[in-house]
């Protein structure tokens, strides 16, 4: 598992990584490839919004808005981010 440090609502806090993946746009035919969601790629997330001591903080997770959620979803993108994506 990996932590990383964040800020939900202005409050800093830490957010657990208990799962990533990350499946990049297939490259071949739309024919060849075994599913839409494969062809068009996917990220999948699971985390956990920790305090800053380190333990589950239920109520900071309820401050999670939609804007929130794409917020902590690219720190963890970011954080997984594969140099060689980008050549």
């Amino acid at each position: 598992m990996n932590t990383i440090q964040h800020k939900l609502a202005g409050i800093p806090c830490l957010i657990e990584v208990t799962n990533y993946v990350r499946v990049a746009p297939w490259k071949g035919s739309a024919q060849t490839c075994d599913s839409s969601d494969d062809y068009y790629g996917y990220t999948e997330y699971e985390y956990n919004i920790l305090d800053r001591r380190g333990r589950k903080a239920p109520w900071l997770e309820r401050k999670i808005t939609p804007e929130e959620k794409a917020k902590i979803e690219q720190a963890i993108d970011a954080d997984y981010a594969d140099p060689e994506d980008d050549l």
